[in-house]
């Protein structure tokens, strides 16, 4: 069964669902004042999961691997989903977390109907637990691609099966329930976002509730299960809306509804009504707080992207928040003190996101006055584990990045609350600032610039030359017609150039927020040396 379950991965494409957030800078959130390092290609099955429906096609169409898994189901699979051994069940099952969503809506209907009644009964009636946790990764996979949210009765049976397995005694079946509930968490939130609205689903507040009541029990578990579940909350807190007394999609005026009603008596017994919104928005927050100062570095680097995805909900209005300090408390910390850069740089991001002065309250000096000592020790830096010195570029980038973002806010009164940070540091300031414009004048200056382009999703450079041919992330492409295989849409790109001009624009922003609270402070030497600065980069 491994040997079929490596070949059927190898023809379909797989190439892994594990901890898809793992290594990846945040692109999308990061406020370009660098231009960013190109990486290795995203894998396609990473688009699979996020919300492609699949690149890899063969000359009939069909995706790749298509007609291997309808032998595999008719002649392998299904005998060995029934046998007496549960190790052979349990592998039967792990072959199924191999699918791609291409093959496996490339499968007659009758093959799809089948894997999704095999894994469901395997994980609501093994005795097993090794069973039943590779019941549970599969539907993790499953339930990961855009389409089967828009299935009301599949979607439903998913999520009752794994919302009932997160009560196991067995941990090894709570970790991969836990792990398939937060990609289920992120395929809502990615359809949401994305889906057009005849196609997306609404969220009802019943099942809401229960996703939020079983991911927050789940915070309370061992460290893998607890990392789940933050990813988890984080998801929904991208997308719920917390302004009025119930959560509910802030899409779902235009969508179809979708009913999962779930059965589950551990939940109902708990939670006879839905918890409001602005309830379970406390609980969350309280639980990331937690969460940091007791799980380990994989549950505090998933802490820092439920909290950027916390602050980009548009429906929280981060100046009113109470809890908006401790918060803000808890980044600043892992910035400080955490010896992962990963985790460093990750905190970094989720300050970037407020942007408005008055969303960071109180916090904004103690936050700025983080960031230039994080700036200013950072080559200095000698207790810098192996693991992290790759990490040490992405962090000065986005260390530079978010300063910048946050000092553009400042208003002149500000000053009053920076306790001399500003003067004392002016020098280092001045360099920094001037650093950082010739990196990019210096980029911006390169002929080929113009015509170096960024993936929407902030993933992918792509290069156009001369001939018309392209270089993504370094790998020569013939024709623009074989973007497509790297899930890239020239028309949904943005030029690096125009990046670039934009990251001048926030530098100076920088800058006269500076001028002026050095004015306001009545330190004319100083006004004069940005001032000057100032008439050097513009």
């Amino acid at each position: 069964m491994q040997v079929l379950d490596e070949y059927l991965r190898a023809v379909s494409g797989f190439k892994g669902t594990d901890d898809l957030l793992d290594d990846g800078p945040p692109n999308p959130f990061l406020i370009s004042v660098l231009p960013r390092p190109i990486r290795s290609l995203p894998t396609l099955s990473t688009y699979e999961v996020k919300g492609s429906e699949g690149c890899q096609k063969d000359d009939l169409g069909k995706a790749s691997g298509t007609s291997q898994w309808v032998e595999a189901l008719e002649r392998y699979l299904s005998p060995t989903l029934v046998h007496y051994a549960p190790m052979v069940r349990a592998a039967a099952l792990t072959c199924f977390a191999g699918l791609t969503s291409s093959v496996f809506f490339s499968l007659p209907d009758s093959k799809q109907n089948f894997i999704i009644s095999s894994i469901v009964t395997a994980a609501s009636k093994d005795e097993v637990p090794s069973v039943r946790s590779a019941a549970c990764r599969a539907i993790g996979v499953i339930a990961s691609f855009p389409r089967i949210s828009a299935r009301k009765n599949n979607l439903e049976e998913l999520v009752n099966v794994i919302l009932s397995n997160t009560f196991d005694t067995s941990v090894s079946v709570r970790i991969t329930a836990s792990w398939a509930l937060a990609n289920i968490c992120d395929s809502l939130r990615h359809n949401v976002g994305t889906v057009d609205a005849e196609k997306c689903p609404t969220i009802d507040v019943s099942p809401l509730s229960l996703l939020a009541e079983c991911a927050l029990r789940l915070t309370k578990d061992g460290d893998k299960i607890k990392a789940n579940a933050v990813r988890a909350l984080g998801n929904l807190s991208r997308f719920v809306n917390f302004s009025d007394g119930n959560p509910i999609d802030s899409h779902s005026d235009s969508c179809s509804e979708v009913s999962l009603k779930s059965e589950l008596k551990h939940e109902t017994k708990r939670e006879a009504k839905p918890s409001t919104s602005s309830s379970w928005l406390e609980r969350m927050v309280q639980s990331f707080v937690s969460c940091v100062t007791t799980g380990n570095v994989k549950v505090q680097w998933n802490v820092c992207h439920a909290l950027r995805n916390l602050f980009l909900n548009e429906s929280i209005r981060l100046q009113y928040m109470t809890w908006a300090p401790s918060v803000y408390s808890i980044l600043l910390l892992l910035l400080r003190d955490s010896s992962n850069f990963k985790i460093r740089i990750h905190a970094t991001s989720a300050l970037a996101v407020p942007s408005t002065r008055e969303d960071y309250g109180d916090s904004f000096a103690d936050i700025v006055q983080a960031l230039g000592h994080a700036l200013e020790v950072l080559d200095s830096d000698q207790d810098i584990a192996a693991s992290s010195f790759k990490y040490r570029k992405t962090l000065a980038e986005q260390l530079t990045s978010t300063t910048v973002h946050i000092f553009g806010l400042a208003f002149p009164e500000d000053y009053e609350n920076f306790n001399g940070f500003l003067t004392k540091r002016a020098s280092f300031l001045e360099e920094w600032l001037r650093s950082t414009y010739d990196n990019i004048f210096k980029f911006a200056s390169s002929a080929d610039t113009k015509d170096i382009f960024r993936e929407e999703d902030g993933d992918s450079l792509y290069a156009k030359d001369c001939l018309g041919s392209y270089t993504v992330n370094g790998e020569w492409i013939s024709s623009q017609d074989n973007l497509a295989a790297y899930c890239i849409k020239p028309e949904t790109t943005t030029s690096v150039k125009d990046e670039l001009l934009q990251s001048k624009s926030n530098i100076l922003r920088a800058i006269r927020a500076l001028i002026e609270m050095y004015r306001y402070g009545n330190h004319q030497h100083l006004v004069a040396k940005f001032e000057n600065l100032v008439s050097q980069i513009s």
